[in-house]
Order: structure tokens, then C-alpha cells, then sequence
């Protein structure tokens, strides 16, 4: 024990040391373990729609071609459904509605709508066209 009005022992001042530098070590341990968790719950920036084309009898219809339109810009792309029909377009604003619809030959889908409004980062629209 120091005696009064002594300094510390060397022995004790170095335990608190070690104390800290374990307690800080843990903390930054559960910071750390908190941020994936964190990361998880950031909202989505961009959004997917994905889909099928078919025809009325719901079979696929390989090769129509889908237009996505940005209705703010009018910036057209396009996707060639694959042998399934399906068709993806990714990184799309949030803010912006987009059209869609397919084409296939000389026929056509009806005309779909990506509202801005739609807060899913993921929205599934199938369409479909009246071939004969």
C-alpha cells in the first residue's frame, strides 16, 4: 500500500493499464459486431423489376423484347427474354416511375407502370401478350 501523499506503485498503475486496454479492446469488439447490423436495416438506393413474358395461356414466349422507359428522362432500355420468358432490369432509381411492356413480332403487351410510389426493391411484373 503507498503511503500517503506517495505515488502509486509501478505494479498497480500497470494493472490499470492492462484494465483499460482490455475494456477498451471489448468495446471496440461490440462497435464492430454492431455494424453489419446496422448495415442491414440502410435502405435500399436502387431498385429491380423482374418478370415473365407469356402469352394467355401463360407459356413463356422466348426472344419478345421488354422496353423499360424512364419517364423523367425517356431514356429507353431493352431486355430479350430468355428461353423461360424472364427479364430483369436492375439499378433503377428510386424516385423515378418507369414504363414497361413487350414485344413480340407484331403484337404487343399492355403497358405497365413502375410507380416512384413503390418502396419494394424488388417488384415482380409479368406480362403478357395476345399471340395467336
Amino acid at each position: 500500500m503507498a503511503a500517503i501523499g506517495q505515488p502509486e506503485s509501478r505494479k498497480s498503475v500497470k494493472r490499470i493499464g492492462i484494465l483499460s486496454t482490455v475494456g477498451l479492446a471489448m468495446a471496440m469488439a461490440v462497435m464492430l459486431a454492431a455494424v453489419p447490423a446496422l448495415a442491414k436495416d440502410k435502405a435500399p438506393t436502387t431498385r429491380t423489376v423482374m418478370g415473365h413474358v407469356q402469352n394467355n395461356a401463360e407459356q413463356p414466349l422466348a426472344d419478345a423484347v421488354v422496353y423499360l422507359t424512364n419517364t423523367k428522362t425517356a431514356d429507353i432500355r431493352t431486355y430479350i427474354a430468355d428461353p423461360e420468358g424472364a427479364y430483369h432490369f436492375s439499378g433503377l432509381a428510386l424516385n423515378i416511375d418507369y414504363q414497361l411492356y413487350a414485344k413480340l413480332k407484331d403484337r404487343k403487351s399492355d403497358v405497365k407502370t413502375l410507380s416512384q410510389f413503390d418502396n419494394r426493391p424488388q417488384v415482380l411484373l409479368n406480362l403478357k401478350i395476345d399471340v395467336q
